[in-house]
């Protein structure tokens, strides 16, 4: 693995972590970021699995950074012994520019967000799926222009630094065209938001492809740019 995407990553992973509010929740994020299970990185780190869960749900005092550098390398080191899949996907995130026609706003969240506040800031009417989620982040997507400039692999840079996020994909005619593009791609979004669209004008088969990838699916009729600006201005 290259020493430089290595590197640049994990002071992005590192300074997140301990510049959080909320260290262990920015641990957690990352940690299944990874699909690395607790024991599995309480094992490489030679400490109990309590250790790590103490870290993560707060119980336990914040770690100081020479332990969050050294929990980084481990999970990038298991990552690494596995092929470095994570790796690799995350260097396209590092090292690729949004287009703007593409990409409206994108932005990640060091901590755990309700998506029932998120969807509430945003004024949005459930369509279908659970609302007890919890997203770290989201995206606002130019509906027909990500579907029709992004190659698949592309697509997913969508979904930053972790697909517990919403994607919220603006004008919109039926839903039916994103929920499609989600279906053939390998990540999946905690939550897709259908802007510019009332849950009567939704197309029947948007709510059979969010069941079968576990997606609540939102609608909200606010305008594009109050969006953004509304979800710039939380403090989350």
């Amino acid at each position: 693995m290259k020493s430089g995407l290595r590197n640049r990553l994990a002071e992005k992973m590192a300074g997140e972590i301990t510049l959080s509010d909320s260290p262990g929740q920015a641990l957690k994020k990352w940690r299944m970021n990874f699909n690395i299970p607790q024991g599995v990185l309480a094992e490489r780190l030679s400490v109990s699995p309590s250790v790590i869960s103490d870290y993560e749900g707060g119980r336990r005092k914040s770690p100081g950074t020479a332990v969050v550098g050294k929990i980084v390398d481990t999970i990038l080191s298991i990552d690494e012994a596995n092929g470095g899949k994570s790796i690799k996907k995350f260097a396209k995130i590092l090292y690729t520019e949004f287009d703007e026609d593409v990409i409206y706003d994108i932005h990640d969240y060091a901590s755990a967000v309700p998506l029932s506040d998120f969807a509430e800031a945003i004024g949005c009417h459930l369509l279908c799926g659970s609302m007890d989620q919890k997203i770290y982040g989201y995206t606002v997507v130019n509906s027909l222009n990500a579907i029709m400039q992004l190659t698949a692999s592309e697509f997913n840079r969508i979904y930053g630094w972790s697909t517990e996020r919403a994607l919220i994909f603006t004008n919109v005619s039926s839903g039916k065209s994103p929920m499609v593009a989600i279906r053939v791609t390998p990540f999946k979004p905690r939550s897709v938001i259908l802007q510019g669209i009332d849950a009567e004008s939704v197309h029947p088969l948007v709510p059979l492809l969010a069941e079968r990838d576990r997606i609540t699916v939102l609608c909200t009729g606010l305008e594009v740019t109050e969006i953004v600006e509304i979800l710039r201005e939380k403090p989350w």
